[in-house]
């Protein structure tokens, strides 16, 4: 009974939000509170939302304070470089604006984290897609299925946590995985292609000079004078709150074909800290360095590194409360969107709902399969790590799955390794809070980035499989 509600209850939750009948955060929490009085534990309600929140408290702090410290650095100007060059090679062309996205999306995801991956990549590639007038699900969807291949990284989650639960070396896991993920990345920027090509035939051949007469879109970043306040016509919302305008310096010859080039990122922005760039990008290394030795708890780590950027970048007391407040709309929307995914998984964990659902699957796993495990733990992993937590299904499902594979020989190190292939699928999760950064910045329905991304997701994770099971690695 217990596993047809917990399928029913996320089935109604999936559904109604894409229908958009109801927002994320209100079926996070009301959803839930039904099927958990429909399963005769209402009473036990409050113990499980405490008992959920408070397993996802260090998530939500984590959260918080990487988006004020990623904030700040975009606001000086630290990825400047790399965002220049980026938008230098999409020019003003449809398919290039979205392989870039992928490209840069799978570069900034080196630091394992999904919050601060999109945050970069939106604040880079949100005015150009809205100035040419592209799809704003594409690129939503291309970043999420890019860095949930990235998520793999040793450092990102799935990979230390598929150790843990198995007790092997992350190193083993990983390394003989790269070419399979190597592939996975390759399909995604070959996705890209393909999704850039559609919105070039859609939208035609532009050049700059084609859709600089709009008005500016604003993003992330602040243009006020002084950074005391936001620019004039910026306005509050979730892709970046107060912050001011994206700027788009139009210059003549710049990019060598005479043609104008296009800034993402104002270049004249009233908050860069040039004079402090390398300051920033070795306190970015050292946060980075840190977080890789595992030698503070993140969620600790962001605090002092936002701390710190703030006092250093931005001395003044009226600066660093206009630098908090820029970034306010983003923080409250994305801690507010965990706290109301606590109240999900608590009373999926609580009520025993995932226990009964993971257990029905992996009853369902035919006696035949049992040789191929490898092959049936990464089909699992799909849907297991859509609908559940990493933690619940690494620590819940593949120890189970493993035992499994070790009756018919197959070893853990192969049944860790296909546990992995279901991440770019994970990455646009309702359950992930680094995806409502996506939507939210991107001003996405998160309805409409789900019906756009689950298809191009679960292509790319059997991509991976199909390259893990040729290559031999599983």
């Amino acid at each position: 009974m217990l596993t047809i509600l917990g399928f029913a209850m996320i089935a109604t939750f999936l559904v109604l939000i894409m229908m958009k009948k109801m927002s994320p955060i209100a079926a996070l929490v009301l959803i839930p509170a039904l099927f958990c009085v429909a399963v005769g534990q209402g009473a036990k309600l409050g113990d499980y939302v405490i008992e959920g929140v408070g397993n996802l408290a260090p998530t939500a702090a984590m959260l918080m304070f990487a988006i004020v410290y990623f904030g700040v650095m975009i606001d000086v100007g630290l990825f400047d470089p790399v965002v220049r060059g980026i938008l230098r090679f999409c020019k003003a062309d449809p398919m290039r604006i979205v392989v870039g996205t992928a490209v840069l999306a799978a570069i900034v995801s080196l630091d394992g984290d999904g919050s601060t991956t999109f945050m970069i990549t939106v604040s880079a590639m949100y005015p150009l897609y809205k100035r040419l007038k592209m799809s704003l699900v594409v690129m939503t969807g291309v970043a999420a299925t890019a860095n949930g291949v990235m998520n793999t990284l040793p450092w990102g989650g799935p990979t230390a946590r598929a150790a843990t639960a198995l007790k092997l070396d992350a190193a083993d896991i990983f390394v003989p995985m790269i070419p399979a993920l190597a592939v996975g990345l390759l399909a995604v920027i070959l996705l890209a292609c393909v999704l850039g090509r559609r919105e070039r035939k859609r939208l035609g051949t532009l050049t700059l000079g084609d859709v600089l007469e709009t008005k500016p879109e604003t993003v992330l970043v602040g243009a006020a004078g002084g950074g005391d306040r936001p620019a004039p016509g910026t306005g509050s919302s979730p892709g970046g709150g107060a912050a001011g305008a994206a700027g788009r310096d139009a210059q003549p010859g710049e990019d060598g074909e005479g043609e104008e080039e296009f800034k993402g990122l104002d270049p004249h922005r009233a908050t860069l800290r040039p004079r402090l760039y390398w300051f920033n990008a070795g306190l970015t290394v050292a946060l980075l360095a840190a977080m890789i030795l595992e030698l503070m708890p993140i969620p600790v780590l962001f605090l002092l590194g936002a701390a710190l950027a703030l006092t250093v970048n931005f001395p003044h007391m009226p600066d660093q409360r206009a630098r908090i407040a820029a970034h306010a709309d983003n923080v409250l929307n994305v801690s507010g969107m965990v706290f109301a995914a606590a109240v999900f998984t608590g009373v999926l964990t609580g009520t025993g709902m995932v226990e009964h659902m993971a257990d029905w699957v992996v009853g369902a796993v035919p006696e035949a399969m049992g040789p191929h495990m490898a092959l049936v733990t990464g089909l699992l992993s799909l849907p297991l790590t859509y609908f559940m937590s990493n933690d619940g299904f690494y620590f819940g499902v593949l120890p189970v799955l493993a035992e499994a594979g070790a009756a018919h020989g197959v070893s853990p190190l192969e049944i860790a390794r296909a546990s992995i292939v279901g991440q770019p699928l994970h990455m646009s999760s309702p359950l992930v809070p680094a995806v409502y950064v996506l939507v939210g910045m991107a001003k996405v329905e998160f309805g409409d980035h789900t019906r756009f991304t689950v298809k191009w997701a679960v292509l790319t994770s059997l991509v991976v499989l199909g390259a893990g099971i040729l290559f031999g690695i599983l």
